[in-house]
C-alpha cells in the first residue's frame, strides 16, 4: 500500500503540470539574497564547516522557495554566490565545491543521494524543488579532476567552475552551466575550454541560462537568444551597480527589451559592495523589479510572464536601430562639445543650454541625436547629450556604442558622468536615436531614485527611443546601449590560462 505522502506529492505535481500546460503564461520568482559570508581565511576550512555555512544560506533560500511555492510560482531563480559567498582563493573555496554530473545521467539527488560522490548541497536543492513542486535555480561550485595528459590541467589536478544548476519540479537535475566570462576577481575558478549554450524545455517554454558577466558578451548570451531562440533566460548574478550606467535593474531591463526575451534576474544583496537590484524583465519592460541600497534585507519577487513572448500580440516589432538617425542631417551649431569621463570611458558631451531644442553629438562612427523639451527645468541641474564609441573595461575590453541623455552630478560640467541617483527636472518629451553600427541595442530610461519607467516610453521601428508623454518622475538618464561584439578585443585572461 502506498503512503499518503507520495500520493500527495504526485497529485500536486500533476496539478502543477496541467496548470502550466493549460496556460500560455507561468509564474516566475527571483530572490535577492543577503548572503551569509564565511570568515576570511588563509587556509581551507573543513568540509563540515563549509557545509554548515552553506546550510545557513540554504535555510534562507528554502524559506523563499516555500513562500514562492505558496504563491503559485513554477520556477525560482536564486543569486550567484548565493550559497557560499565570495572572499575565496583557489585553495580556500575547494571545501565548498561538489562534483556536479552532466544532466544526461537522469539523476534526482533527493531520492538517490549516494549515486555519485557525496553531494549534500545538490541533494538539498533537489529536495527543495521536489518538495515544493517547482523548478529551482541555484549557483554552486563544480570540481572536476584532471591529469597530466590534459595540457590545460591546473597544477593541483582539478578544474573548478562557477556553476549554475537547475532542478525540475521532481527534483531532477536538468541543467548545468559553467560560467564562461569570469569577472576579473574570480581567480578561484577556471574558464571552461568552450562556451556552453545550455537550454532545456519546460511545460512553459524553452529556457536558457548563464551567469552575471556573461550577459555582456556574444557567447553565450546572444547565441542562446538569436540562434537557439530561447523564450526565457535564467540569470543568477552578483551585480555591482555602476551609476550612471550599468545599474542592475537599468541594464538588465534594457537587455531583455533589446533581445526580446524574458530575463529572470536574481541578484546578490550587499549594500557595502553596492550589490542590489533584481527583477522579472520582459520584451515589453519590467514585470516586477526591486532596488534597495539602504537595508540589509533580502527580497522575493513574483510575476506572471508570457511562456512564449515572441507569440504575444504585444511583442515589440523588429527595430532598425540606425534608420532614423542616419536619415537626418546633423543639426547645426554643435561646436560647444566637451569631453567627460564615465569611469574610464571618455564621452563626448554637449550641454543642453535651453529648455527645448535639437542636439547632435558625435564620437567615432556614432552620432547621437536628441529632440527634447523640459517641463520644469531646475536651475541647479545640468543635462547633457553624450556619445561613446569605443572599448570599455580594463583587463577585459569590449566595444560599446552609447547614446545618452544624462543628468550631471552638479552644475560643474566636470561632474558630468559621475554617479547620480536623484533629479528634479522632468521632461515634457524627448526622442533619442543614434547611427548605431549594430542591431544589438538595449534601451532604458532611469528616473530619480533608481526607478524604471515602464509604459512611459516606446521604441519606434526606425530606432528612436521616444517618451509617450511627460515623464511622471524626474529623469536621470535615457540611454541606448549598443554592443559591437565583432570589435571586442581577445579575452586575454581566458587565453592566458
Amino acid at each position: 500500500m502506498l503512503s499518503s505522502q507520495p500520493l500527495l506529492h504526485a497529485a500536486v505535481f500533476a496539478l502543477a503540470v496541467l496548470q502550466a500546460l493549460a496556460s500560455d503564461t507561468f509564474i516566475a520568482a527571483v530572490y535577492e539574497h543577503a548572503v551569509i559570508l564565511p570568515d576570511a581565511a588563509d587556509e581551507p576550512v573543513s568540509p563540515n564547516d563549509a557545509l554548515a555555512l552553506m546550510n545557513k544560506n540554504m535555510d534562507v533560500l528554502e524559506g523563499a522557495i516555500q513562500e514562492a511555492a505558496q504563491q503559485g510560482a513554477h520556477i525560482i531563480v536564486t543569486p550567484e554566490d548565493g550559497i557560499y559567498g565570495w572572499r575565496f582563493t583557489r585553495e580556500t573555496i575547494y571545501p565548498y565545491l561538489e562534483d556536479i554530473p552532466d544532466p544526461a545521467v537522469n539523476w534526482i539527488p533527493c531520492t538517490d543521494p549516494t549515486r555519485f560522490a557525496p553531494a549534500p548541497v545538490q541533494e538539498r536543492l533537489s529536495c527543495m524543488a521536489r518538495n515544493n513542486s517547482m523548478y529551482v535555480v541555484a549557483n554552486v561550485g563544480d570540481r572536476k579532476p584532471c591529469n597530466s595528459s590534459d595540457p590545460g590541467c591546473p597544477s593541483d589536478g582539478r578544474y573548478q567552475y562557477n556553476t549554475d544548476v537547475v532542478f525540475d519540479s521532481e527534483g531532477k537535475l536538468v541543467a548545468r552551466y559553467h560560467k564562461y566570462n569570469l569577472f576579473r576577481r574570480e581567480t578561484q575558478f577556471n574558464y571552461p575550454k568552450e562556451a556552453e549554450a545550455v537550454t532545456f524545455e519546460t511545460p512553459f517554454g524553452k529556457f536558457g541560462i548563464f551567469t552575471c558577466f556573461d550577459i555582456l558578451f556574444h557567447e553565450p548570451a546572444v547565441v542562446l537568444v538569436s540562434e537557439l531562440q530561447v523564450d526565457t533566460v535564467l540569470f543568477p548574478t552578483a551585480w555591482m551597480n555602476v551609476l550612471p550606467f550599468l545599474t542592475a535593474v537599468e541594464f538588465h531591463s534594457a537587455w531583455a527589451m533589446g533581445m526580446g526575451v524574458n530575463l529572470l534576474s536574481a541578484n546578490t544583496h550587499n549594500i557595502g559592495l553596492a550589490m542590489t537590484g533584481d527583477g522579472l524583465f520582459t520584451p515589453e519592460g519590467p514585470a516586477a523589479y526591486h532596488y534597495d541600497s539602504e537595508t540589509e534585507k533580502g527580497s522575493l519577487l513574483l510575476a506572471e510572464l508570457s511562456a512564449h513572448p515572441r507569440l504575444s500580440p504585444t511583442y515589440p516589432p523588429t527595430v532598425n536601430w540606425s534608420l532614423y538617425a542616419a536619415s537626418i542631417k546633423k543639426f547645426p551649431g554643435r561646436k560647444d562639445t566637451f569631453l567627460g569621463a564615465v569611469r574610464r570611458d571618455i564621452f563626448t558631451f554637449s550641454e543642453l543650454r535651453r529648455k527645448a531644442g535639437n542636439y547632435t553629438v558625435c564620437q567615432g562612427d556614432l552620432c547621437c541625436h536628441l529632440v527634447y523639451r523640459m517641463s520644469n527645468k531646475s536651475k541647479d541641474e545640468v543635462y547633457v547629450l553624450g556619445a561613446f564609441d569605443g572599448l570599455h573595461g580594463s583587463l577585459i575590453k569590449y566595444h560599446w556604442q552609447i547614446c545618452t541623455l544624462l543628468k550631471c552630478r552638479s552644475t560643474d560640467l566636470n561632474t558630468c558622468g559621475q554617479p547620480v541617483e536623484t533629479a528634479h527636472t522632468k521632461f515634457e518629451r524627448f526622442s533619442l536615436s543614434g547611427t548605431f553600427g549594430t542591431n544589438y541595442v538595449f534601451p532604458e530610461v532611469l528616473y530619480s531614485g533608481v526607478q524604471l519607467a515602464p509604459g512611459e516610453f516606446e521604441v519606434l521601428r526606425d530606432g528612436r527611443l521616444k517618451s509617450k508623454h511627460c515623464t511622471s518622475k524626474p529623469l536621470v538618464t535615457a540611454t541606448l546601449f549598443g554592443r559591437l561584439y565583432e570589435k571586442d578585443l581577445p579575452h586575454l585572461l581566458r587565453i592566458s590560462q
